[in-house]
């Protein structure tokens, strides 16, 4: 697993198919808080798990899930 004091605000995150998922708006427990400002959001607030967390490299979070399989399983704030 990731250190998540390794997860910045306004970080990008990436599926693992390349694919845009959001912006990291902050680190809630053991969840990514995504930006609702963010065009991938849909005007709503939603989280992913840390454990989804491939990597991250300097301002990018990129996930070990592709796009269709992150927006199935995030949760809505």
């Amino acid at each position: 697993m990731v250190d998540k004091s390794q997860i910045k605000e306004h970080s990008e995150v990436i599926a693992s198919c390349g694919s845009h998922v959001g912006t990291v708006d902050h680190i809630d427990g053991e969840r990514i808080k995504l930006t609702r400002s963010d065009s991938a959001s849909g005007g709503k607030h939603h989280y992913i798990p840390l454990s989804w967390v491939d990597k991250v490299e300097g301002n990018k979070v990129t996930l070990s899930k592709d796009l269709k399989e992150v927006q199935a399983g995030w949760q809505e704030a």
